[in-house]
């Protein structure tokens, strides 16, 4: 790569903002036009010649593309390099509070679609998982421990069956509609169910307080799957399982609307390498059919045992 392009792409007060964003957040067109109050058509071209030097790249999801700063390679060494220098600076330090409102406006919205389908939740879930049953899945899938947390737990209807392979089980939910069906369906039998309200980005667990992780058919309506994936890490003991089930790449944009998806399903290729990047050995993965045309996986992991101990 020619030092020269990397240098003239930067040469424009808008491309170094651009820049400053992508290496923090990966947003589409529409979320950085509003970050940036700039039109649609400025913004594109800079990000095409950002792009074409080598110093942004791009993820499709459907009819949605997300950009984000290169991290690898020579270009990633490069933008490292600089990216002191953004800091401290006002106009920067305002983008980035502007990105951080946007990116707060998705998890609002998820939990707001979410407060509104809770009581017929399981009616729509049942319009994709089919005869699928998935809760068989996890439970083959999972080992015995101590404790296991069900991350996105919805109207819990895993939690007692957890019980099986845990002496205690936690269930997390962001939603505090989903939480309400989910106390209403066990309060008869909460016995060793904890049931909390909490972010998958901001989980209400300690450091290492659990055995094994459960994530179902939750990361594709999180924003950024990668920081439930860090705290995941974080909750859980050194050699913990955690299992996902989610759905493959496809691309039924209705499935947004009617449904709350933020990501139109996802690669293994990209699950694998978000789980690597969070301190997770990757196990064995399991593709099966659901109904719209849709396929579904369960992917299994451990977290990586820290040297030295």
């Amino acid at each position: 790569m020619m030092p020269v392009n990397l240098f003239k792409a930067l040469s424009d007060e808008t491309r170094v903002r651009l820049l400053n964003l992508a290496l923090h957040h990966e947003l589409n067109v529409n979320e950085i036009v509003g970050i940036m109050e700039m039109g649609q058509s400025r913004i594109s071209r800079h990000l095409k010649i950002l792009s074409d030097g080598g110093l942004l790249t791009f993820r499709r999801d459907g009819l949605w593309s997300y950009y984000s700063a290169v991290s690898e390679g020579e270009a990633g060494d490069f933008i490292q390099s600089i990216r002191f220098l953004f800091e401290g600076d006002g106009v920067f330090r305002k983008d980035l509070a502007n990105a951080e409102r946007r990116v707060a406006e998705r998890s609002l919205g998820t939990a707001r679609f979410f407060d509104t389908v809770a009581e017929n939740w399981e009616r729509l879930k049942q319009e994709i998982i089919g005869d699928v049953d998935i809760n068989c899945l996890i439970l083959d899938a999972l080992p015995e421990v101590e404790t296991v947390v069900d991350l996105g737990c919805g109207t819990g209807d895993l939690l007692p069956l957890l019980k099986r392979k845990a002496d205690r089980v936690i269930g997390v939910e962001k939603s505090a509609r989903m939480l309400e069906e989910a106390r209403k369906h066990f309060e008869t039998v909460r016995d060793r169910i904890d049931i909390r309200i909490g972010e998958l980005e901001h989980l209400p667990l300690r450091d290492g307080e659990v055995g094994a992780a459960v994530t179902s058919m939750v990361l594709h309506h999180l924003p950024d799957p990668r920081l439930a994936f860090r705290e995941a890490c974080r909750v859980l003991g050194d050699g913990g399982r955690f299992l996902i089930i989610d759905l493959l790449s496809h691309g039924d944009e209705a499935m947004r609307e009617r449904f709350g998806d933020f990501w139109l399903g996802f690669s293994p290729e990209i699950m694998e390498k978000w789980l690597r990047e969070s301190g997770f050995r990757v196990g064995g993965i399991e593709i099966f059919s659901l109904q719209k045309g849709l396929k579904g996986f369960l992917l299994q992991s451990t977290k990586s045992i820290q040297e030295g101990e």
